[in-house]
């Protein structure tokens, strides 16, 4: 699955507009329950304002909330993000930290933004497991898991490290552009013949089948 995924997307990008870690770092906070693309249109104002922890640290938070209002649950965001950049300078000299025990100790960064920073900017090993990681990897019975870092370790354990940032990638970039939720477009995705929530019928006696469809939970078979 990992060479198929290679082939249909040869560059593993992250959608985040950025230009170092501290960007990413701010961006990936802002993404939670929101779409890359409202953040993208978020960021370009935030990081003039605030374009280093320094002046992030001390931002009002009331300036910074109207700023980033449109990425939802924007004083919990604001206040991570003003949290976050106190950390950076008061534990880690202003840089943001390549350790992922280091980073999640962060305000508003759990496993999966430190694995984002981790494998995109400073490319150390690093499966974030998002919606549609978690999403996918049941639909094609990876995992049966539901925890995202259960899924993480599972997942993980299938390749090698420094493959694990590149996977996630192309499954969140498969998840967008042809394994919808709702509305998977199995007729066009390359793993459609080993995914065992296909539902592209086949003809009986060519030793396939078809699946009826399965929510996001659901287990694979």
């Amino acid at each position: 699955m990992a060479e198929r995924l290679a082939v249909a997307y040869p560059e593993a990008v992250c959608e985040l507009d950025h230009t170092n870690a501290f960007e990413l770092l701010a961006a990936t906070i802002l993404s939670a329950q929101c779409t890359d693309a409202r953040v993208n249109m978020v960021t370009p104002v935030l990081f003039a304002r605030y374009p280093d922890p320094t002046t992030l640290a001390g931002a009002d938070p009331t300036e910074l909330e109207e700023i980033i209002r449109s990425t939802g649950f924007y004083q919990t965001k604001a206040k991570n993000l003003i949290g976050m950049a106190q950390g950076l300078l008061e534990r880690y000299g202003g840089e943001v930290p390549t350790d992922l025990g280091d980073l999640v100790t962060l305000p508003g960064v759990g496993r999966k933004t430190g694995n984002v920073v981790r494998s995109v900017v400073f490319d150390l090993p690093g499966l974030p497991v998002d919606t549609h990681v978690g999403r996918l990897s049941r639909r094609l019975g990876l995992t049966q898991h539901d925890d995202p870092v259960k899924v993480e370790h599972e997942l993980g354990s299938f390749l090698p490290p420094p493959e694990w940032g590149a996977f996630s990638l192309r499954l969140i970039l498969h998840g967008r552009r042809v394994c919808d939720a709702k509305k998977p477009r199995c007729g066009e995705c390359v793993l459609e013949d080993v995914c065992p929530s296909s539902l592209v019928p086949r003809a009986r006696g060519a030793g396939a089948r078809r699946v009826a469809p399965r929510s996001d939970t659901a287990r694979p078979a």
